[in-house]
């Protein structure tokens, strides 16, 4: 078996076959890193890439084995349809079931998966040659048919899809050879492919409206599946992809409850646990057998004030919060630095469109008594927080008490994580939400900020940003685009009725045993696809 499997869906084959190459020659992880940045990598993203280069090269997989893995998320609204999938359970999920006609590496860069190859001339019409021999759990073979429906079905409004913001720029999508798919855009966009490696492009069977079954082309076929309590995949012996998964069996749980999560993993009951809190490593650490796996990247939990209800229809109120913001304290004290500091709009470090030269907002408590005062705001204002949304009840104590200092009551709302993103997130005034990482820049901003958006928290409604949004996917002149990406971090740092004070690394805990993880920057899980890719030591 190939010692290379584990980093291909980091850089794609032909790098990772040119890695093991240089590895088998001899080459020092300081050769590798080289090679690595010579290709443009950042310093960080290549450091990890490196060295998992360099345990891919030391350890084969094996095959065979069961494990036990946790999530932090468990609802009723659990889901196996692609298009409604919103959380990591349903992401983790969903690879282990779906494939996408692309997957996005370790750097987030589309490489092939059900798609063979895709080409495109304008950025607006492109061809997508599927992949042969590729058949569903249930032994039909993939074909065009079933693309067009998987694709096609976001943009109908009656499937409700949470990527239906995505879709709209899909004009048409039809079969034009017995292995070829052609999707126009209405207008170009040079990062179609990355859109489709995303959860909820994953192809299903033609004509499917009952999902519970998990019928799809991936690693693992569904043995078992109770929303809200567990599921339950056994290998997929058809599996396109020579030698994988490892895996006999895997039992996937959430755990809404992250000390429970961490308590799980540690007596043994978990091989694998997501969303630990920073002030359980030492603890996971400590304990022989069991090893702490950190992935950082442009997740956030983000203090929502809603522009068209409550409080934060004043502009004031809103910039007021913003500054009260201590975020060197909460990287410190509530992240224990296992995250970086941000500055109210999206685009994190490791995205090659952030930008670095919008002014760091400050805490400052007389521009936020200033803004305040200027508001009209006082009495209490309610505050809704849950474990749900990654360490918001901790920074909402931390701004209830740096508030009180300019004469503001902050009533904090702790919710329960069962329910929360169904019942409180997009409904209270003013509470918090999470933000998974996502692959582009485009689509983080076309999901939660383009004034129509089925997501967008604080309902910040600006057409110059919409318009500027449509113009840079079209953009081939990277240097236009970078400026035009940099405009709309401005906008939506000055206007939008949202604060995030830190980009948040995902921890995962982890037996000692389970080998195979590896950073991808979507989150933690090694960006929820960790099923087939990990295995059991002997």
């Amino acid at each position: 078996m190939s010692q290379r499997h584990s980093i291909d869906h980091l850089v794609g084959p032909q790098d990772s076959e040119r890695l093991m190459g240089a590895l088998k020659r001899g080459a020092t992880r300081r050769d590798i890193l080289a090679m690595l940045m010579a290709g443009g990598m950042q310093a960080t993203l290549a450091g990890g890439l490196a060295g998992t280069a360099m345990l891919a090269h030391a350890e084969t997989p094996r095959k065979g084995g069961r494990i036990r893995v946790a999530g932090a998320t468990a609802a009723a609204t659990d889901t196996l349809d692609p298009a409604k999938q919103s959380n990591q359970t349903d992401y983790s999920r969903g690879t282990m079931l779906y494939n996408g006609l692309t997957s996005l590496d370790g750097s987030l860069t589309p490489q092939p998966a059900l798609a063979e190859t895709f080409t495109t001339k304008d950025a607006k019409t492109w061809v997508f040659t599927l992949r042969k021999g590729v058949v569903f759990h249930d032994g039909k073979a993939l074909a065009p048919a079933d693309v067009v429906y998987s694709v096609m079905r976001h943009k109908d409004p009656a499937t409700a899809s949470k990527a239906k913001v995505l879709a709209d720029q899909i004009e048409s999508v039809k079969a034009t050879g017995p292995n070829e798919v052609t999707m126009v855009l209405s207008a170009p966009n040079a990062d179609l492919p990355v859109i489709l490696g995303t959860f909820h492009f994953h192809i299903v069977k033609e004509g499917t409206t009952d999902f519970n079954a998990g019928i799809g082309t991936g690693p693992y076929k569904l043995k078992e599946f109770k929303p809200g309590v567990r599921s339950l995949v056994v290998r997929n012996e058809a599996y396109w992809k020579p030698g994988k998964p490892y895996l006999d069996e895997i039992e996937f749980v959430g755990i809404g409850d992250e000390s429970a999560r961490v308590n799980a993993l540690l007596s043994g009951g978990m091989e694998l646990v997501g969303s630990v809190n920073p002030r359980s490593v030492a603890r996971v650490k400590g304990t022989p057998g069991y090893a702490i796996f950190a992935t950082q990247s442009g997740q956030y939990s983000d203090l929502i004030m809603r522009r068209d209800v409550g409080p934060g229809a004043n502009p004031d109120f809103a910039m007021a919060m913003k500054y009260l913001f201590d975020r060197e304290q909460m990287k410190k004290s509530i992240a224990l630095d296992y995250a970086v500091i941000a500055n109210d709009q999206p685009i994190d470090p490791t995205n090659r469109f952030y930008f670095a030269g919008l002014a760091q907002r400050a805490f400052d408590l007389d521009k936020a008594k200033f803004h305040l005062q200027k508001s009209g705001v006082s009495g209490k204002v309610p505050v809704v927080t849950s474990p749900a949304a990654m360490y918001s009840v901790e920074m909402a104590l931390v701004m209830q008490q740096t508030a009180q200092k300019i004469g503001l009551d902050l009533d904090v709302k702790r919710m329960p994580a069962d329910g929360y993103w169904s019942n409180h997130w997009l409904n209270s005034p003013v509470g918090f939400g999470n933000v998974n990482p996502r692959p582009s820049a485009d689509a983080l901003l076309t999901q939660f900020f383009q004034s129509e958006a089925a997501w967008n928290e604080s309902r910040w409604k600006n057409p110059k940003f919409d318009q500027l949004l449509l113009a840079s996917r079209a953009e081939t002149d990277l240097a236009k685009r970078k400026q035009m990406y940099a405009d709309m971090q401005t906008m939506i740092h000055q206007e939008a009725g949202i604060g995030i004070p830190l980009f948040l690394a995902s921890i995962d805990g982890h037996s000692s045993k389970l080998k195979g993880l590896s950073p991808i920057p979507l989150g933690g899980l090694m960006g929820y696809s960790f099923a087939e890719n990990v295995w059991l030591d002997a």
